[in-house]
């Protein structure tokens, strides 16, 4: 029986560097996890209610949590591809914050870049590594916002592929 209890970490890489490093041990294979984060049909299936995905450098990923919403409407998410590498990176940039998102100015100068490694056969160590936060009161704020964010997020990651045998499932 696999355990994943303790394989999601969050942490600052450094303190001086700004940066927010957050990761998990998903059991599935790094096909399927690049899938799951760059295609609609992958991101609906355990992320968010509604996603369109342009993967190409500049093209522009928008997602909604909300089922009653629609993409396009104010609470609408948008980032955009900064780079790729098939199954082994992924970086991002917000392009445009919903309407109600709290800290619209210093979400502009960070960064996200995903890592895929492929680990035993079929799992996988996805990173999330945030990148240009500052001292900045606000900035702090978006740091703290984004550790809970990614940490969650790696958390629906690794519920999707939890044993589903009975005597497997997590209490």
């Amino acid at each position: 029986m696999l355990m994943l209890t303790g394989a999601l970490a969050a942490y600052p890489a450094d303190a001086d560097q700004q940066q927010l490093v957050t990761e998990a041990i998903i059991n599935a294979p790094v096909k399927e996890v690049w899938r799951l984060f760059t295609t609609k049909e992958g991101m609906e299936s355990w992320m968010v209610a509604h996603a369109e995905v342009d993967l190409k450098v500049g093209g522009l990923m928008h997602t909604h949590y909300d089922p009653k919403g629609a993409l396009g409407d104010p609470k609408t998410i948008v980032n955009q591809i900064l780079t790729f590498e098939p199954e082994r990176m992924l970086s991002l940039k917000v392009y445009q914050a919903p309407v109600d998102f709290p800290l619209p100015e210093a979400v502009k100068d960070m960064w996200t870049v995903i890592y895929f490694q492929p680990l035993e056969p079929g799992m996988t160590n996805v990173r999330i590594v945030g990148l240009g936060f500052t001292d900045a009161p606000d900035s702090q704020k978006l740091k703290d916002f984004f550790r809970q964010g990614n940490g969650w997020t790696l958390e629906q990651l690794q519920k999707k592929f939890w044993p589903t045998c009975a005597s497997c499932q997590k209490e």
